[in-house]
């Protein structure tokens, strides 16, 4: 609150005059408050004040005063808002602000996310309506899509971009960062087993990774592939979430949903393969941070062409 009214009291008097003016009387309200109350009150920390006010002055009774509701869980603090206010989308910025305090997120946990386009991979997973719902109530829980993330970033990892490693590598390492890795899948994940062993007709199979959703109330199986994704591992992890369906899970809980995190994948195969209501996915890992240039805009044309496709 008082670097809001500081952001506004520069920018009603620097008004419409000349940025050397406005740099000025930054300057020197700088001097009069450090040498009055001590550190805190930098050049720089003054202009990111009047950046603060010009970024939240029409939501002021909800974000700085009354961060959702009157007893949030987290309040977020100046160095969260530090990281927001470089966020120029208002609709993205307010998913990160909602997440973050649901979530209670730490400051590097924000930028991690901000950094890895949490929001762009989760608005290109959705429908066109479902977009508006991320900026105004964050990730909702509710199907078993909304748990998936194209692509899914696993930078965490520290593994490096090479022509060829196997799956025992990608998955020792996700166990070894497994916290990091719920963080990346998102929220209800709890962990069960790796390499889970089940028998059918005295044949034996293993399912990489082995997870529990408890918003959705169901097992989410995940087998990890370091190659292009083929219709056989498709019908594979068909089977997987079949036979939890029919011999693991409990009667009152929801369909297994199974996960492919491949390198490479192709859309359209996978579309052909499963039937339409299926309840597995396919998503590409990445072993780096995704550009967030590219995905903005491919963002921004999968929304035009969604709306050319209404009209």
């Amino acid at each position: 609150m008082t670097f809001y009214a500081l952001g506004q009291w520069i920018v009603k008097e620097q008004g419409e005059k000349r940025a050397k003016y406005g740099h000025y009387i930054i300057k020197k309200l700088s001097a009069a408050l450090t040498e009055k109350y001590g550190r805190g009150f930098s050049e720089d920390t003054l202009k990111n004040a009047r950046k603060f006010y010009l970024t939240y002055r029409d939501r002021i009774s909800e974000t700085v005063f009354s961060l959702f509701g009157d007893t949030p869980p987290f309040i977020l603090s100046w160095s969260h808002y530090l990281i927001l206010m470089r966020i120029e989308n208002d609709e993205e910025r307010s998913f990160y602000e909602i997440e973050a305090a649901k979530s209670m997120w730490n400051v590097r946990t924000l930028q991690r996310q901000y950094n890895s386009s949490l929001y762009e991979r989760l608005a290109l997973s959705r429908d066109k309506s479902e977009i508006m719902r991320l900026a105004s109530e964050g990730i909702v829980v509710s199907q078993p899509r909304d748990i998936v993330k194209q692509p899914t970033v696993l930078e965490f990892l520290g593994l490096e971009e090479k022509a060829r490693y196997v799956e025992s590598d990608l998955e020792t390492a996700i166990i070894d960062k497994l916290q990091k890795f719920l963080l990346e899948m998102g929220k209800g994940y709890l962990f069960e087993a790796r390499q889970k062993r089940f028998t059918f007709n005295e044949d034996s199979y293993y399912v990489d990774l082995v997870f529990y959703n408890r918003l959705l109330r169901c097992y989410v199986l995940i087998d990890l592939k370091v190659d292009k994704l083929t219709h056989q591992d498709l019908g594979q992890m068909q089977m997987y979430v079949n036979y939890y369906d029919r011999y693991v899970k409990l009667d009152d809980e929801k369909p297994t949903i199974g996960i492919l995190l491949c390198k490479e994948k192709n859309d359209a195969l996978v579309q052909i393969t499963l039937p339409e209501e299926s309840n597995i996915f396919a998503s590409e890992y990445k072993l780096y941070l995704p550009d967030k240039g590219i995905l903005q805009n491919k963002l921004r044309e999968w929304i035009a062409e969604e709306d050319g496709f209404q009209e």
